[in-house]
């Protein structure tokens, strides 16, 4: 059985971590010393489950961690530090810091390095998430062991409940505009006021007038999506932010 290691401080370990063309050396005293920080561990960068929703999961739910004491989210994983560097580029996660426990030692010393040689892993991370306070952890949630590679308890959602259960994500807003449109300036000005970040889908960059038709059965911009509810233009927008 995989140890739970609530109440037991987190291991001691240096990661070696290439930044900006350096090697730098991180220390666990460093990540978590006199902070609030929420960890999740994973088999691996690029592999199916940790890139569709258990990283993207957290990156979106970090400003909600935050506003709930979080003072960092951090993802470990086997892997070396070049692997991981390219990987939170191709995630755009900006919200959580990457950790590469390219050694194994951290997840070795949590008890959760597992052998995973039959799908030529060789030794990897079990899943798991934690809350650690100050070096200690408070938390843990630790899959279920069981064959494959299960996914149901160390996922963002389960963390945020048990740190704050009434704590709600903040809607998902997507909005397709065109460069040089007003109207978009306007329905970006709107979105900001209210404090909602947006993902902004440039016609002619990232998508086509095609996509944009395919999806909201209109040709003009901005068409907003809140949550997957088509809102529309500025003007229904305005009318739903006043709503």
């Amino acid at each position: 059985m995989l140890p739970n290691h609530e109440g037991q401080k987190v291991p001691s370990v240096t990661f070696p971590i290439r930044k900006n063309n350096e090697w730098i050396k991180i220390t666990s005293d460093e990540l978590f010393s006199g902070k609030t920080v929420v960890v999740f561990a994973l088999p691996g960068a690029f592999t199916p489950t940790c890139s569709t929703t258990h990283l993207p999961g957290y990156n979106e739910l970090a400003p909600v961690f935050k506003e709930n004491g979080v003072d960092e989210i951090v993802c470990i994983s086997v892997n070396d530090t070049f692997v991981m560097n390219e990987w939170a580029k191709d995630q755009e996660c900006d919200n959580v810091t990457l950790i590469p426990d390219g050694n194994g030692e951290f997840s070795e010393g949590m008890g959760m390095l597992v052998d995973k040689a039959d799908l030529g892993f060789g030794k990897r991370s079990w899943r798991y998430s934690m809350l650690v306070k100050d070096g200690v952890v408070e938390k843990m949630f630790i899959e279920p062991e069981e064959p494959g590679d299960p996914f149901k308890v160390s996922d963002a959602e389960t963390m945020l409940r048990y740190i704050n259960a009434s704590a709600k994500a903040r809607p998902l807003v997507s909005m397709f505009s065109k460069v040089g449109c007003p109207y978009c300036t306007r329905a970006k000005k709107m979105l900001t006021e209210k404090g909602l970040k947006y993902e902004e889908i440039i016609l002619g960059q990232d998508a086509s007038t095609v996509s944009l038709r395919a999806v909201s059965g209109r040709t003009t911009t901005p068409q907003v999506f809140i949550d997957g509810k088509h809102i529309g233009g500025s003007e229904e927008l305005e009318a739903y932010l006043n709503a």
